[in-house]
Parts: structure tokens; sequence; C-alpha cells
């Protein structure tokens, strides 16, 4: 875990309040929705025989009598402790799973959940088959984890929520609403409203997936964790001002891409969190572009086109079976079966974690700090209608609806490389790249208002490090 300052422990048990009642409600990627304290407490998994490489299928494992049973505690907020007394980390991911990192060995499944018609049970006190391997990703196995019940507490029911019926917008093509655009405009000066031609007839479904999809809508965010002294005094050394575009005027950012209709922006930021970190370790002397498409394809970690998130990618997936080259599998923007190039080779990295060291305990010092000190960082926000205009200037939300055009408020990733303040009024923003093509925005940028936690832009950044010695 890497963390920057020193939690108060007063302060962290204020923010793990705030934290269980804003991540309560969520709807992601799988249909799971699973809260910090339905995963806090303790686990037995059930692991089967290792020895295996990263390639073993754990889709069909159920555990057997030849599985070892050993038994976690999840304690609060990120510290887990085996039956043994060995101490280690643990996060849950969005309301998806979990992660626990402890003795040497690490540990990821997805939560349990069940789809029957229109209904979905969450299983919060199961896992789906998930992968277990040692530190350095040469010793895997399979592994399920089963909750254990309290003395003193049962368990919280298996949440069940219908699947609302979804207009299908396949065959609803966009339309440019220039009304819209022009009360945009007239409501706010921070920034300016335009029309996209490459927006015009695209089907409202690719619309959504551009912005993250449907699915990646979390319907309620951890707010950002509680800012002590030490991290305050450590955050007002640094710039004013920081660009990572811009350092002595050596750019460290690879260029802008469009990922199309495909909703594999997490692919996107996760690439280009590596490709800029590569740039900055070694001087610009190696300046990959990897591929998105190995990771909509070939990742069990993602759900392809469907979404997915930068904390599994840009991170887990990067240690453990590595990033290719966009030459090895280039990008198509759709879903389909693996097709890298398998003697390509592979760029790893390690040391991924939540900025703040666990999911909830971001806020904007601390990404101030590990952007300047460690390099640009995958981030989420929320995106409304209104984003899609954005041409210039300081986002921030209008709260104006076009019901023209059907939109669902998305969770887009996106890539932070730099923040600032207006010359004249002050307003500070975040310099953010984004995968929609240098047409859109600042020449494939926009700036959002920064210190008030904007469309939710400062409550979780993922981080990790290349390795630049395989």
């Amino acid at each position: 875990m890497i963390c920057t300052g020193t939690f108060q422990a007063k302060a962290m048990k204020v923010v793990l309040v705030v934290l269980l009642c804003f991540i309560v409600h969520a709807s992601a990627d799988t249909p799971a929705n699973c809260t910090y304290e339905d995963i806090r407490g303790k686990w037995t998994f059930q692991i089967g025989p290792g020895g295996h490489d990263r390639t073993l299928n754990c889709s069909s494992f159920t555990g057997d009598s030849s599985s070892q049973s050993i038994t976690f505690d999840l304690l609060f907020p990120d510290l887990v402790m085996d039956e043994n007394g060995n101490k280690g980390f643990w996060t849950i991911i969005y309301n998806q799973g979990f992660e626990v990192v402890i003795n040497g060995r690490k540990y990821f499944a997805f939560s349990m959940y069940k789809t029957e018609g229109r209904q979905t049970t969450s299983y919060c006190d199961k896992t789906l088959p998930g992968w277990s391997h040692d530190l350095m990703g040469r010793d895997w196995a399979c592994y399920t984890g089963q909750k254990q019940a309290s003395e003193t507490l049962k368990f919280i029911p298996s949440k069940k929520h219908s699947i609302q019926k979804r207009r299908n917008l396949k065959n609803v093509f966009y339309k440019t609403n220039y009304d819209f655009i022009d009360a945009i405009n007239k409501k706010q000066t921070s920034w300016k409203a335009d029309k996209y031609s490459m927006f015009e007839h695209m089907p409202m479904e690719d619309l959504l997936k551009m912005a993250g999809g449907r699915n990646s809508r979390i319907v309620s965010r951890p707010k950002p964790y509680p800012v002590t002294r030490e991290v305050l005094e450590e955050a007002a050394k640094l710039p004013a001002a920081f660009d990572w575009r811009n350092v002595k005027g050596v750019n460290y950012v690879s260029p802008i891409r469009n990922q199309g209709g495909c909703g594999s922006c997490y692919a996107f930021a996760s690439m280009a969190m590596n490709e800029a970190r590569v740039r900055i370790m070694t001087n610009n002397t190696k300046k990959p572009v990897f591929s998105p498409q190995d990771i909509v394809e070939c990742s069990e970690y993602s759900q392809g086109c469907d979404g997915g998130f930068p904390y599994l990618i840009g991170g887990k997936y990067a240690e453990d079976f590595g990033l290719v080259e966009e030459s090895c599998n280039k990008y198509k923007g759709r879903d389909g079966k693996c097709s890298t190039d398998m003697t390509c080779k592979r760029q790893y990295s390690t040391r991924y974690e939540y900025v703040g060291g666990f999911f909830g305990a971001c806020n904007e010092p601390l990404m101030q700090i590990n952007l300047v000190n460690n390099g640009p960082m995958a981030i989420a926000f929320e995106v409304y209608n209104d984003f899609m205009h954005y041409k210039g200037g300081i986002y921030s939300r209008s709260g104006l609806v076009d019901k023209y055009n059907p939109f669902e408020i998305t969770n887009h990733a996106v890539l932070l490389v730099g923040y600032g303040a207006d010359h004249d009024t002050g307003e500070k923003y975040w310099i953010v790249k984004n995968s929609w093509g240098e047409l859109w925005g600042e020449n494939g940028y926009f700036r959002i208002k920064r210190g008030s936690d904007e469309c939710a832009i400062e409550s979780m950044a993922v981080q990790s490090f290349p390795m630049m010695k395989l």
C-alpha cells in the first residue's frame, strides 16, 4: 500500500461513517451491489491447488476436498488478519468485489449475484470464483469466499433489485439541440458549449457507451476523505500550477485517442496512465502506446465494451498479465475473441492503489501530491448530458437537461494530467485528458472545477507504477 501523509484515527472514523452512507446504492459493470459493511467481517476462503500459471481458468471452480480453507478477518478501515495473526491490506472495488493482500499472496473476486428474468439478487456474503496468486504472479490458484455469520449481528439480507426497463436506444439517433446549447451558454460563463458533428446521427446507445456506459452509473459515491494537517502542509509546497504536458518544456503525455462507441474508457484511461508514467520514468526515451483492444478482448477483470475499472486494469491486470503495445492488437472498438499477438513483449506495472490507500480515502490535496510526485492518474467522474457539448473553459455542471436527446448519468474514466487556476477569476481547475479524439474539447482535453468534488471527480483516483526491469 502506497500512502502519502499520515491519517489520523479520529478522522478515519469520521470518514468511514460517511463512506458507508454514500456507497449503499449503486449499479456498475456487473449486477452485483455490495457495500463496505456487507464485505467487512470474517471470511473463509476455499483455495484450490496452486502451482498454476496466469492462464488458469477459474470460472467453474467450486471448491472440493483438495481445497485449503483459510479464515480472514477484514477489519476497519483496510486491515486484514488471518487465523495465524498475519496482517495485510484489503479494499472494496466499487460495489463489485474486493481484493485482499496478505502473507505473500493476493486474492481478488467479484461478489456473487444471480439474475432471474428482470430480478437480480446480490449475495454479498459470497464471491464468484476468483483468482489468487503470489506476489510474483507465478503461483496461481482459484478460490471462493464465504462470509461467516456473526454471533451478535446477523447478515444483512441478500439485496434484490429489479432490472429497470430501459428504452432501447440503439435505434434512437442523436440530433443536435441548438436551444439546449444556447441555454447552457446563457446560464453560465465559465465554459463554452458547442455542437459536435461527430455526435450527429450517432446511436444514443453508443453515445452512452462513450461516456462510460449506463451500467457504469454509481448512484452514490464516497465523498472526499477528510484532509489531515500533514497532507495540507505537503500540498502547500507544491507549485500553484502543474501540467505533465509541459514540464520545463517537455511533454510526458501520450497522444489523444478516440474510443468511439465502445464503453472502453476505463481501458484508455488505464493505458494512458501507464504510457505517461513509462515516459516519465525513462525521461521520454521510451514512448509506448498500449493496446486498449487487448483489454477489451482478453481481460477477465473487465466486461469489454460494457465497462470496467481502472483499479483492475491499469493496476491489477497490468501487474498480473502486463500490457502490450498497440501494434499487437490494434483498436477495433468492439468486443471479440482475444486476438492479441502472444509473442509480443509485455510491460508490467506494480504497486497499484486507490490514492489515499483504499477506496474512499481520496481527496484534492492527495491527488495533487501524487500527480506531481508520481505522474498522471486514472480518475472517474459523473457525466451529465451538458458535458457532451463542452468546447472550452472550466467545466461545472449547468443543471440543464436536454429532453430532446435521452441520456443517463454515466461514470466516465479519464486521465488527470495537471491542475491550475484561472488568471482572472482565480477559479481552480483540473486538466484532464479525454478519449474522444482531438476535435472534442480543448484539443481532446478538458478543464473541470477543482476543490469542490465537481461531478464526484475527487472521490477516487487510481495509480500504478511501471516496472522497468521485467
